[in-house]
């Protein structure tokens, strides 16, 4: 709700959600602002792994090209 960017796969591995895109539902029915972008797998697995987390995806998984979306949140 601070305007910090998540992705599903940090949704899932940090925080324990389950439904994302209900999640996602849910703040666009309470009349949230809900903004997305695509961006490189890898600038995701950075992010996950600067939690602590050893996220290591297998090996020749061409995660600078997979993109993935982040969304972030706001009033």
């Amino acid at each position: 709700l601070e305007g910090h960017r998540v992705s599903i796969l940090e949704a899932s591995l940090l925080f324990g959600v389950q439904g994302f895109n209900r999640l996602i539902t849910n703040f666009k029915r309470d009349r949230f602002l809900v903004k997305s972008e695509r961006v490189p797998m890898a600038k995701v697995l950075r992010r996950i792994n600067s939690f602590g987390a050893n996220c290591q995806p297998p090996k020749g998984l061409p995660v600078r090209d997979i993109e993935v979306m982040e969304y972030w949140f706001s009033r």
